[in-house]
């Protein structure tokens, strides 16, 4: 093993915290990727991480090693690239983190196209409605929705999704139609609280070009998009959500639109990444693909 690959594997120990994370997100032997690291402090001699039973971290020559380490990994990868043919087979593996519905409904169902382009790839996808921490986690890229709080990731933008309000016919026969948002306290939602902070968000709508924010009385409150569309459908509230998402539900008469005058603010969309100055033409590649994928769903 060259001091590079023990470099990638020492970096992917660090960052996640652990020999047994790392080898599961490098798909390596646990034995391996210790003994990479052994070899590596051996190599170097100087001691790189403190062990304990559960969980391991830098020491100072450790620390300093990271940041000089991730530099020369990504100009090595950057100059193997050089010297590869753009038609050469990509090939590895690549680990990425979706929205649940937007993988269900639009990634899933594309992959056999993506694959017939790139048959040597494997993609390790996850998909929740939280927030992963990508370097911890050891992620390539992730697809998120909503204003990024601050951070050193890298974004892309993609876009973003319009935003309608809406509600099943079975909820407005028994509450009635809102027809304008000083209605809306008589009226229930079905809350949605993000994973992250457990917090059911406020009813949000613009009007005059300024934000408005109402909290609503609720009977049940989720933290999966799958839940917040299945409650709405069930009668149980109004809920606010990207069109794409409930086209078909609209379609069939199953959902239907409230309020077109007051909608919330569109949701911006982007790829994000770990801070690294140079992305693989694997993880390029697929982030490519998922923002042409995306482009039909964004505005």
């Amino acid at each position: 093993m060259d001091r590079i690959d023990q470099l990638r594997i020492f970096i992917r120990v660090a960052q996640s915290g652990g020999f047994t994370v790392a080898a599961d997100q490098l798909g390596l032997p646990r034995p391996t990727v210790s003994l990479a690291v052994q070899q590596l402090e051996a190599r170097l001699g100087a001691r790189l991480l403190n062990r304990t039973t559960r969980r391991v971290s830098l020491t100072q020559d450790g620390e300093a090693l990271l940041e000089r380490g991730m530099a020369l990994v990504a100009d090595s990868e950057e100059l193997e690239q050089l010297f590869h043919p753009q038609a050469q087979a990509l090939q590895g593996r690549l680990r990425v983190d979706l929205p649940s519905r937007i993988a269900r409904h639009q990634v899933a169902p594309a992959l056999p196209g993506f694959f017939a382009r790139h048959p040597r790839l494997e993609l390790n996808l996850g998909s929740s409605d939280r927030a992963v921490d990508l370097v911890h986690e050891g992620i390539d890229c992730a697809l998120r929705v909503g204003e990024m709080a601050s951070s050193s990731l890298v974004a892309r933008p993609l876009g973003a999704f319009r935003m309608i309000n809406c509600a099943s016919p079975a909820y407005l026969t028994l509450h009635g139609v809102p027809e304008r948002p000083a209605e809306l306290p008589r009226h229930f939602a079905v809350n949605y609280a993000s994973p992250g902070s457990n917090r059911a968000a406020a009813w949000e709508w613009v009007e005059e070009e300024r934000l408005h924010t109402l909290p609503m009385q609720a009977q049940v409150a989720v933290n999966n998009a799958e839940t917040y569309i299945a409650c709405c459908l069930a009668g149980l509230g109004l809920i606010q959500i990207p069109a794409f998402d409930v086209r078909e539900h609209l379609e069939r008469g199953e959902l239907v639109e409230v309020l077109p005058g007051w909608r919330a603010p569109s949701m911006p969309v982007q790829i994000i990444y770990p801070h690294r100055r140079h992305l693989s033409r694997r993880v390029k590649a697929f982030s490519d693909w998922l923002a042409d994928l995306m482009g039909q769903c964004v505005e």
